[in-house]
């Protein structure tokens, strides 16, 4: 009889729910995928409190230390033994996977989510990830970009030479659990992001602050997220007078049920991988309002499926707002289809499936 695989998946991810999103699907999918073709799984997050949406999982929370360090000791102290280790959302080329390795894992694989700044690193730290690229790729038997955008990046950033064990897998989501929208849902606006500065909300704001006062009352603007930053930008809206037009909701792991009453998405931000924001409110039938960064390009066409503007460039956002509203500016067409076609998780996850040993 074959020896069961076992497999050990490290994600710097804290589980929630009160957030149940793209990633959350994806993971109970592969889990429940691998495991039909005899695949053991554990699952390493970063918190995690037992939620019904996870109950087929077997799932170790670090308790919010740091990941690397709980999966290495919980390895090394209860002498548990992986043919295989997959990472979502960790760093990259990292003494880490020299110490995995020598615990007899036999396959690494690492799925890099990670945006980059948009001025770019450092040359400290560029020096830095060459340095780490040379010394512990060689530990590394496949890395994963989301976008092209994300596969590009890990080769500036750790060397060009990864390139034959370098590719992409495009995240996927559950297209049908999403309602789609039919109605016209006229100037009703929908922002759903982690609450951090580098998300680009704080040009929302402004954007909707330099409107005419006659545009500007007929926008309606719901922001669904938490985050350190949610403080500061309340302070903006009162500041600016926006309490009658920009609210936020919270947290919502019903976002797949609620983004059909909006027109639009808006996502002001700085930097992306590989949104899955975008592509669940393309999957309902949402268009996009987005900047260019990261791989916001390879799903978001201008005039076709959303709009497009650079990052900070609140004035473009402003424009691109205010012509909706005078509809200079407008998506009929279904915006769905696409993320059915190419963007499903059964695509995702099989894909994903393919890779292990």
């Amino acid at each position: 009889m074959t020896k069961q695989k076992k497999i050990a998946i490290v994600c710097n991810y804290a589980l929630n729910p009160n957030r149940i999103g793209g990633m959350d699907r994806f993971y109970v999918a592969y889990d429940r995928k691998a495991k039909t073709l005899g695949y053991e799984i554990d699952w390493y997050f970063l918190n995690y409190e037992f939620f019904d949406f996870y109950s087929e999982l077997t799932i170790f929370s670090a308790n919010n230390q740091n990941m690397e360090s709980f999966f290495l000791e919980k390895v090394n102290q209860e002498n548990l033994q992986y043919d295989t280790l997959v990472t979502h959302f960790l760093s990259l080329c990292t003494s880490f996977f020299k110490k995995a390795k020598a615990r007899g894992i036999q396959q690494t694989i690492v799925v890099d989510h990670n945006p980059r700044p948009l001025e770019g690193f450092p040359f400290s730290k560029i020096l830095k990830n060459k340095i780490k690229g040379i010394l512990y790729s060689q530990y590394i038997d496949q890395f994963i970009g989301v976008s092209e955008y994300t596969r590009k990046h890990i080769l500036k950033d750790y060397g060009s030479f990864l390139d034959k064990k370098t590719s992409v897998i495009y995240n996927g989501i559950d297209t049908m659990v999403f309602v789609k929208r039919v109605n016209e849902n006229t100037n009703k606006f929908v922002v759903c992001s982690h609450l951090r500065p580098s998300k680009g909300i704080q040009d929302l704001i402004k954007a909707v602050a330099v409107l005419e006062e006659n545009i500007k009352s007929q926008i309606q603007i719901d922001v669904y997220g938490e985050g350190p930053y949610e403080n500061e930008l309340l302070e903006m809206i009162k500041e600016n007078n926006l309490e009658r037009i920009i609210h936020f909701r919270g947290g919502s792991s019903q976002l797949n049920e609620l983004l059909y009453n909006y027109r639009y998405l808006v996502q002001p931000t700085y930097m992306e991988c590989f949104s899955l924001s975008i592509l669940e409110s393309l999957a309902a039938n949402v268009p996009v309002i987005t900047t260019t960064v990261g791989g916001n390009l390879e799903i978001i066409e201008n005039n076709t499926n959303g709009f497009i503007f650079e990052p900070k460039d609140y004035l473009a956002l402003s424009e691109i707002l205010k012509n909706i509203v005078l509809e200079n500016l407008k998506i009929d067409n279904d915006v769905s289809l696409q993320i059915e076609k190419d963007f499903n998780l059964e695509k995702m996850v099989n894909e994903h499936i393919q890779l292990l040993n």
